[in-house]
């Protein structure tokens, strides 16, 4: 006799349509409200990846979709674990990273502060997500949830791309159904492109200025803008730094570089002394206007797709556009000029930042980044905790054909390490590098226990100080000591080799080799380096006191 075809639920009408959208990985946990979409993706070709905290699995799915550059989708359950995912989702949203995460809830008759009683009810939990991400979305029925996923899915991608929540109740995703499986859906993100009139305005400020200079953003990684912004800068022949969450948008090595030491007074007095200024892709927000220091002379252009963070914290000619549409316009617009002595002024600049760093007795910290650098291989991705060694990174490292990426967007701690398996998961042929202090590291190391399980290639470099390094430096440079950053932290070599994950202690006069070494070997591996670290000064202390900017460089130093 022939088999009963299996009776379908609503559980499946979302992994049907995620599919159908074109999602190859959910990162998650299970829950008793969501079993019933968890039963659902054990039938599917989906691959599943499951994180031990769900903070970690939103992390994992963060870095899943900006190495991707697509949706990547988050299931948990209702209550606690929904609500673990807020420090995550809040990464995603400040890094524009479309993470569509998809929670359980209470029966639907527990909807709307019915207060039924149900285990992890809340009066309204979609409210906890509503500052936090770009949609909420809410299914009551079955025949709802195609739609709602589309919808969702659209949302997360939509110039500016950012983290969506969608709910649905356990009953929902229970329900037999008796719909076809779906197999087509569209979830095209609406366009926005630059308007013609103000790329003209642009083009004509940029033409007519003596000392152009870029300042791209995450904005352009994210747009996928690295061609169109060197062609630019080329045409300009305009030097260009990158802030942190732009690392990588322009060559680091490339004569108009001026690389990312933003939080250097050199830097800040440069963009400064710009009569145009282009930003592309950034708000100018705290870390890359050194702390708020930066008082610009000259005129500002600014390309935002975040209609919120456009003119936000500077006047300028705003331009609300995806940066590689707009980048490709105003390059098509400009009048190419020939080279002139802008690498030398670039090039001026980095020598000046050298020296002030070169004369504070910081050689360990530029030997332990330097190590990092030549270990891991040019196109390998690298994802870095809130530690001193990120915050070296972010000024100092060259990701090369890689990416560099960081919590520093919500800056929240334990990123690293779950963000880098969720990189992994993305592409299990490449090593992926995660680092972390000993302090962000007990924030993750129950994923140890996922590293294992799906053997993914990451080696993870714990830089273990004793405490909480920077709060450390914080406290000590502030108040004249510190309190509460003092740790005690396991053994990592002994706790990694427990979840059967290959560990070795270093030195910095080793660290490129066992770090090399790990990276080139299979499945996951941790790397423990003992020092404590120190950071360059500051510049942004002795900009406030006089008040921001200073006169900065004269036309002769451009």
């Amino acid at each position: 006799m022939p088999t009963a075809q299996r009776a379908r639920h609503g559980g499946d009408l979302v992994v049907e349509s995620l599919t159908a959208l074109g999602a190859s990985t959910v990162f998650g946990l299970p829950g008793q409200h969501a079993l019933g979409a968890f039963d659902a993706l054990r039938r599917s070709g989906l691959t599943y990846v499951g994180l031990r905290v769900e903070n970690n699995a939103g992390f994992a799915a963060d870095a899943f979709a900006r190495v991707t550059g697509t949706v990547a989708p988050l299931l948990v359950s209702t209550g606690p674990g929904a609500l673990m995912t807020l420090a995550a989702l809040q990464e995603s949203a400040a890094a524009s990273a479309p993470v569509l995460a998809i929670g359980s809830q209470v029966p639907t008759a527990g909807l709307g502060g019915g207060r039924k009683g149900y285990l992890h009810e809340l009066v309204d939990q979609k409210a906890s997500f509503r500052d936090v991400v770009k949609s909420v979305h809410t299914v009551r029925t079955a025949s709802q949830i195609p739609s709602a996923v589309a919808a969702a899915w659209a949302s997360a991608l939509e110039a500016p791309a950012g983290p969506v929540w969608l709910e649905i109740p356990q009953d929902v995703l229970l329900a037999p159904v008796s719909v076809p499986p779906v197999t087509s859906l569209r979830a095209e993100p609406r366009p926005l492109p630059p308007r013609p009139e103000l790329t003209a305005e642009a083009a004509r400020l940029l033409d007519a200025a003596e000392r152009p200079v870029i300042l791209a953003g995450g904005g352009v990684v994210r747009a996928g803008a690295r061609q169109e912004l060197r062609a630019l800068a080329e045409a300009l022949d305009a030097p260009v730094a990158t802030t942190f969450g732009g690392k990588g948008a322009f060559p680091w090595e490339h004569p108009l570089s001026l690389q990312s030491w933003l939080e250097d007074a050199h830097t800040t007095e440069f963009l400064e002394d710009a009569d145009v200024l282009l930003v592309v892709g950034s708000g100018l927000g705290e870390l890359s206007s050194n702390y708020h220091t930066f008082r610009p002379r000259g005129r500002l252009v600014q390309i935002e797709a975040d209609l919120g963070k456009l003119e936000s914290n500077h006047p300028a000619l705003g331009i609300h556009a995806d940066a590689r549409e707009a980048l490709a316009a105003l390059a098509e617009a400009v009048t190419p000029r020939p080279p002139g002595t802008a690498a030398k002024a670039g090039a001026g600049l980095l020598t000046r930042v050298r020296e002030r760093v070169d004369g504070q007795g910081l050689e360990l910290e530029q030997r332990v980044l330097g190590a990092v650098r030549d270990a891991l291989p040019d196109d390998s991705p690298s994802f870095w905790d809130m530690t001193i060694l990120s915050y070296w990174a972010w000024s100092a490292f060259d990701p090369r054909a890689g990416a560099l990426h960081s919590a520093q967007g919500a800056g929240g701690l334990g990123y690293g390490f779950p963000a880098a398996l969720g990189a992994a998961a993305a592409d299990p042929g490449r090593p992926v590098l995660a680092v972390s202090g000993d302090g962000g590291a007990m924030y993750s190391i129950a994923e140890l226990a996922t590293a294992h399980q799906y053997r993914l290639p990451v080696t993870w470099l714990i830089v273990d100080d004793g405490g909480y390094g920077i709060l450390r430096e914080y406290m000590t440079d502030t108040f004249g000591e510190a309190t509460a950053t003092e740790l005690s932290r396991p053994d990592f070599v002994t706790l990694a080799e427990s979840f059967g994950v290959p560990a070795v202690r270093t030195t910095p006069e080793r660290l490129r080799a066992d770090l090399a070494g790990a990276l080139a070997a299979p499945g996951p591996s941790v790397v423990v380096l003992p020092a404590l670290l120190r950071m360059f000064a500051p510049t942004h202390l002795d900009r406030l006191a006089d008040g921001g900017a200073d006169d900065g460089p004269g036309p002769d130093q451009r």
